[in-house]
């Protein structure tokens, strides 16, 4: 059954096009990983299914209700969790407090079983949102999203700007939750990392995408893997879709 069903969706900011006709599929306890370069649209799409773009047109299915038109605050009460890029955790509340701001809802994920899953925000839960690494701020944003039980999880380059041994920390996360049942859309900028945990990928580029399939066989494609770190577009258009 499907969570997520995109089709046909553009984006705008201004007279700016910057989703052309995006179509994906999340399905129940999935963890799809969407892929591209700085640019490509990955974040602009996150920000479009939760609600937050002004300016869009297509169709938005989550949990099988058009969600196109709602806002983002009914898109999150219908079981959406969203870690955007950059953290946005309160730096000036302590671990503790940033945790009791989202409204629990009933669910397996209290800041208890949060504090099990990250000891190191148990040892800082005085600690103030400024004074925590970027890992932790990562982990206390997962954290805080988890806390409203979503069943759908949008993640915004979690791995972005941490070091290789927290990345490891971060995404074993990510697996977990998805091993519990939560389906998981992931952007990252981290290829190798997103594929290795994916069920299925997505790779877009200027806004529209230029492959789908099992993350697995996007992997194995040792050409495909480096053009997404950086060749010209060009190689894309040939691929099968």
């Amino acid at each position: 059954m499907s969570v997520l069903e995109v089709r046909d969706l553009h984006a705008f900011y201004g007279k700016s096009h910057i989703l052309h006709g995006v179509s994906l599929e999340v399905r129940e306890g999935e963890l799809v990983t969407l892929l591209g370069r700085n640019g490509a649209g990955k974040s602009t799409t996150l920000r479009a299914l939760m609600g937050l773009m002004r300016s869009m047109k297509g169709s938005v299915k989550i949990f099988g209700q058009e969600t196109s038109l709602w806002a983002p605050y009914r898109i999150s009460g219908s079981g959406v969790g969203y870690v955007p890029e950059g953290r946005r955790i309160f730096a000036n509340l302590t671990v503790d407090e940033n945790l009791k701001v989202p409204i629990e809802r009933p669910g397996p994920w209290t800041a208890a079983r949060v504090y099990e899953l990250f000891p190191r925000l148990a040892e800082r839960k005085g600690n103030k949102g400024r004074q925590l690494s970027g890992g932790e701020q990562e982990m206390l944003a997962i954290g805080r999203a988890l806390l409203l039980n979503p069943k759908l999880l949008f993640l915004d380059e979690p791995s972005q700007g941490l070091a290789p041994l927290i990345v490891r920390d971060v995404f074993d996360v990510i697996v977990k939750m998805r091993n519990e049942g939560m389906s998981v859309l992931l952007v990252e900028q981290n290829v190798r990392g997103a594929v290795e945990i994916a069920d299925r990928a997505y790779v877009l580029d200027d806004g529209r995408v230029v492959y789908e399939g099992p993350a697995a066989e996007f992997a194995k494609d040792e050409e495909r893997v480096r053009a997404l770190a950086g060749a010209s577009a060009e190689k894309w258009e040939d691929t099968d879709h």
